[in-house]
């Protein structure tokens, strides 16, 4: 009976050490701890949870309450300039007017342009706006065409340099002297050096001569004189960048420097009557100079074009062909002339993008002569002065002449 009492005891046990085999009190701790650390941490993770989700629930209330930054577009806005860059991405514009105090916050303006399609339209240039726009009309401003500011300017292909600073003057109201003194440098304004290399190794005093690119402008209000060439010349270093114009001429040209081909490309385009013929003429103009034949009374261009280059240099308006004495078109103390051997030293005018092309990469042929033969400017090539003259009667006959230079 007291056995049986004994093992019921001890199947009820009360949890007193004293009362359990030695070791079995501490498995009992270790048990019950771990149960004791497991339940606490659920109950923290339940609890974090709690925790979270009652934090987000009082941060979306505040945000609901307080919105996206932006204003209510105020008449007491201030005028002020910004300018869209090319390339610009929603981003970008948003920073610009942010920056310029135009719209209360970025994310407003990105917004906005998310709720109208045609913000894709912005278009680069200088904005006249005001500080405190509401996002959605900061968007519409920019996209009316009478907040852009317009000073567009186009420089047609083939002017001199000095026909583009009487134009630039005419347009901007910034003296031409300026112009002339901010020439003075061409590095200042970012023309390269090797630019000014030369296969034939005549010296060169640097000139802006054909780095002026021809094109239309948009420049900053305000700009100045070495802003303006500055512009020109980075869009000609871009404009040549993207043609690969230096290394294919070393490449194919067999050594010439890009620097004489640029002038060939202004001679290009200054003797050409069309367009589909430049290539043609920088070929008649390489080969005078560097394949000379017994029929050629020197390595020369006989271009009449030079000698008028040299008469602005001067500052004398060019003459027509008919208007230059012999003396003139032949002077031997003018290296423009049109017997001056080899390549003359600079280039005559700022040619295009297609004369250049066609400085670059001519055609193949032993043309020496050319004229032009119809009312499209087209000219006849020739490789021997005998066919030369037979299509200046081809060209009196068609009245581009009025007699034959033969």
């Amino acid at each position: 009976m007291i056995d049986e009492l004994d093992r019921a005891f001890d199947d009820h046990d009360d949890g007193d050490p004293r009362r359990q085999p030695p070791g079995q009190a501490a498995r009992r701790r270790r048990r019950f701890g771990w149960f004791r650390s497991v339940l606490a941490m659920c109950l923290a993770v339940v609890l974090l949870g709690v925790l979270g989700f009652g934090a987000y629930l009082a941060y979306d209330k505040v945000a609901g309450a307080l919105g996206t930054p932006d204003w209510e577009t105020s008449a007491d806005g201030t005028p002020v300039q910004v300018e869209i860059k090319a390339g610009d991405t929603q981003a970008a514009i948003a920073k610009t007017l942010k920056i310029a105090g135009v719209v209360a916050s970025e994310k407003a303006f990105v917004e906005a342009g998310q709720r109208n399609p045609d913000a894709l339209q912005i278009q680069p240039g200088y904005y006249k706006l005001r500080t405190h726009l509401s996002a959605d009309d900061a968007v519409l401003m920019l996209l009316d065409g009478r907040n852009r500011i317009v000073n567009g300017i186009t420089i047609p292909e083939g002017l001199s340099s000095f026909r583009v600073y009487r134009l630039l003057s005419a347009k901007t109201g910034i003296p031409e002297a300026d112009f002339k003194a901010a020439a003075k440098d061409p590095a200042a304004l970012g023309v390269p050096d090797w630019w000014f290399n030369r296969s034939d190794e005549k010296k060169v005093a640097p000139t802006i001569e054909g780095f002026l690119f021809p094109d239309t402008y948009e420049f900053p209000p305000n700009a100045d004189a070495d802003t303006v060439l500055r512009t020109m010349v980075n869009r000609f270093l871009t404009v040549t960048g993207s043609m690969n114009f230096a290394e294919t001429v070393q490449a194919e040209l067999g050594g010439i420097a890009p620097y004489e081909a640029l002038i060939v490309g202004s001679l290009a385009q200054a003797e050409a009557g069309n367009a589909d013929d430049f290539g043609k003429v920088a070929r008649v103009a390489y080969n005078r100079v560097y394949k000379r034949t017994p029929d050629l009374t020197c390595a020369c261009f006989q271009f009449d074009v030079t000698v008028n280059y040299s008469r602005e240099l001067a500052g004398k308006d060019p003459k027509p062909s008919s208007g230059l004495s012999h003396d003139e078109l032949t002077d031997p103390k003018n290296p423009y002339n049109r017997n001056a051997e080899g390549m003359i030293p600079t280039p005559i005018n700022n040619p295009g993008k297609a004369a250049l092309e066609g400085a670059m990469k001519p055609p193949k042929g032993d043309w020496y002569y050319f004229v032009a033969i119809d009312e499209e400017g087209h000219s006849a090539f020739s490789e021997d002065f005998e066919q030369f003259c037979k299509d200046n009667e081809t060209a009196v006959k068609n009245k581009v002449l009025k007699q034959s230079s033969c």
